[in-house]
């Protein structure tokens, strides 16, 4: 794919390769692998245990995912038997403070979000 240059003045705009990215970054499983990682390493096993509801295939699939996109590093350690183990790296500790901003202001706009999808469903039901 090719790189694009960064834009010289304004905000930047929303384009495919951001659209990428923050689709496999932010999808509701890596969220969830992300602040657990933040908090420590953990072995595969260790994550299905913390996210109970994620099936092994998701977490596979997300681990990998985030793996590719430089924000889990993946640890064998030289044990016996052999593990895994795994770590966020620097590129994805640099998400955490966004992250968090991101549930900050979910946390504070629930209330309000919720009287919108109220609102909007009572709407509807009227209209049918």
């Amino acid at each position: 794919m090719p790189e694009t240059a960064p834009p010289t003045t304004g905000t930047p705009q929303l384009a495919d390769e951001h659209r990428e990215l923050l689709d496999q970054v932010l999808d509701k499983w890596s969220l969830q692998i992300l602040e657990a990682l933040c908090e420590s390493p953990l072995r595969f096993n260790e994550l299905r245990r913390t996210i109970p509801v994620v099936t092994q295939k998701s977490l596979t699939t997300a681990l990998r995912r985030l793996e590719r996109n430089g924000m889990v590093d993946r640890v064998i350690t030289g044990t016996r038997p052999v593990s895994v183990e795994y770590r966020i790296s620097p590129l994805g500790k640099s998400l955490q403070s966004l992250i968090d901003a991101l549930l900050h202001w979910s946390t504070t706009t629930l209330p309000a979000v919720a009287r919108a999808r109220a609102h909007f469903d009572d709407q509807l039901r009227a209209d049918a």
